[in-house]
C-alpha cells in the first residue's frame, strides 16, 4: 500500500509557526516517526503553490491521499474540483480544530468531496488518516 501525504501553504513552517496552535515539531521529524510506525510506503509532498498541489494530486498513483490543504481548504475551488475528479480517496486533515477558530476557517470547500475529515488532534491526525487507509 502506498499513501501520499500532501501539505499545503505554510505547513513547511511547522515547528516554528504559532507553536501554541500547531506544535513545535517540524513535519519532517514527524514524518520520520510515521515511517517507523507503518508497514506501508509513505510519500510526502508540500507546496505553497495551489497549482503544484493540483498537479501532484492528478499525477500520483497511490492507494490514498492524506491532505492538509492549509488555507486552501477554505478558498480553493480548483483543489476541490481536482479531488472530485480523481479516483484516489482523500482524507482531509487539519492540525487545529478549524471549527473552533476564526469564522473564515469554519467551512472547508474540500470536506464534501473527501472520504473523511480529521480535525483538531494535532499531528496525530495524520496517523489517524493513515490508519483509515491501512485499517490498523
Amino acid at each position: 500500500m502506498k499513501i501520499l501525504i500532501v501539505n499545503g501553504p505554510n505547513l513547511n513552517l511547522l515547528g516554528t509557526r504559532k507553536p501554541q496552535i500547531y506544535g513545535n515539531v517540524s513535519f519532517e521529524n514527524y514524518f520520520a516517526e510515521l515511517i517507523s510506525k507503518f508497514d506501508c510506503e509513505l510519500e510526502y509532498f508540500q507546496s505553497n503553490v495551489e497549482g503544484e498541489i493540483i498537479n501532484k494530486l492528478q499525477q500520483t498513483e497511490v492507494d490514498g491521499v492524506v491532505l492538509n490543504g492549509g488555507g486552501y481548504s477554505h478558498t480553493s475551488v480548483a483543489i476541490r474540483d481536482c479531488i472530485e475528479s480523481i479516483s484516489t480517496p482523500v482524507v482531509e486533515v487539519h492540525i487545529s480544530n478549524i471549527a473552533g477558530r476564526e469564522s473564515f476557517r469554519h467551512e472547508s470547500l474540500l470536506s464534501p468531496v473527501c472520504a473523511g475529515c480529521i480535525l483538531g488532534f494535532g499531528l496525530k491526525g495524520y496517523e489517524l488518516a493513515i490508519r483509515f487507509f491501512t485499517n490498523k
